[in-house]
């Protein structure tokens, strides 16, 4: 948690905008803010606008550094990223004083994210950046992409287990709040559906291609102007993981199952984008992403176990999520061969 009074962090984020990046604003107010960060809007006399992104307390700077610096070898991929501002000096991406450790880049405006809102011609613009992201990040010297095992957010076995403890947590001090009620229901659920959702993995390659991703790819984290892709941000360190989990993560978001009844064919066309501009993922995996993302959606114990791990407090956007993930799930499911059959058309 950041203890420093609202008042004495803008100002304290005001001095290092100054000495550290060289940028001398006339204002500085709370701009959007991530699940774990606190960000500010700084702009200047000549009328720039910066997003400051200040990390939580005790994020170690060299991880805030390695995760800006993936974002500029992005944008030197030709990938839409918001521009970075070196510290004075040009030595650093991120800058560390007290508490306070931030970065800063040119702040987009007239921007909306991508969640519940990939549409129309949308769906072509963001396969098609995402494609160009995952090809620049095959490129990066932590290595080409390479077969592995399925990506573990789609392991059923590990699955039992996290969803048997969380039942067992909660039967054990039991729920106190609808909420808490309607997530142990949802667990036991689950539960008793798991070897249905097991099954949907015997249609899926049992290897998939790993390689460096984005880290937190999402529809919060894509800035969308009309209908093309202005920027996909806040990057985290560099890691490998299954890039075809992360584009299902992105273009299944349970808001645009649930808002655009047209899905399927949308994705077809996202993924048809997408592997034009990343061909190393084959095609057998593109055609298993429905698969894949309803099986992650059956397994996952977030955010169900928000309120017994204190994972801070339970929303009502946070409970509407919620709820969007068991529904988007059930629809993924009752409308798979129908997506499937989709995808096989635009990735013949």
């Amino acid at each position: 948690m950041n203890s420093t009074p609202s008042g004495d962090r803008i100002s304290l984020v005001t001095l290092m905008l100054a000495s550290e990046f060289g940028i001398v604003p006339t204002s500085v107010a709370p701009g959007p803010s991530g699940t774990a960060t606190r960000n500010y809007v700084a702009t200047t006399e000549a009328g720039t606008d910066w997003f400051v992104k200040t990390y939580p307390a005790g994020t170690a700077r060299k991880e805030a550094e390695s995760a800006a610096a993936l974002s500029e070898y992005a944008r030197r991929c030709r990938v839409p990223v918001a521009a970075a501002r070196y510290t004075v000096g040009r030595q650093r991406l991120v800058a560390s004083r007290g508490e306070v450790t931030m970065s800063v880049t040119r702040y987009l405006r007239d921007t909306v994210t991508a969640d519940g809102r990939v549409a129309g011609g949308r769906w072509e613009a963001v396969g098609e950046a995402i494609g160009r992201l995952h090809r620049g990040l095959a490129r990066h010297r932590f290595g080409p992409p390479r077969l592995d095992a399925r990506d573990r957010a789609v392991d059923p076995v590990r699955s039992r287990s996290r969803l048997e403890g969380l039942v067992h947590r909660y039967e054990t001090d039991p729920p106190r709040t609808d909420f808490e009620r309607w997530a142990l229901e949802t667990a036991r659920e689950r539960l008793a559906r798991l070897p249905a959702v097991e099954r949907l993995l015997e249609g899926a390659p049992e290897r998939t291609i790993s390689q460096l991703v984005h880290g937190d790819l999402s529809g919060p984290n894509v800035l969308l102007r009309g209908d093309e892709v202005a920027a996909v941000i806040d990057f985290a360190a560099p890691r490998r993981r299954s890039p075809l989990w992360k584009l299902g993560r992105l273009a299944l978001d349970p808001r645009t199952v649930l808002a655009q009844p047209d899905w399927p064919e949308g994705l077809g066309r996202l993924a048809a984008a997408y592997r034009r501009c990343h061909p190393a993922v084959p095609v057998a995996e593109l055609m298993s992403l429905v698969r894949l993302t309803a099986v992650y959606l059956g397994c996952t114990v977030y955010p169900l176990n928000a309120v017994v791990d204190g994972l801070g407090p339970v929303t009502e956007s946070l409970e509407t999520y919620a709820r969007d993930r068991a529904d988007a799930a059930a629809v993924l499911r009752e409308r798979l061969d129908e997506a499937e059959e989709v995808l096989r058309h635009h990735l013949r």
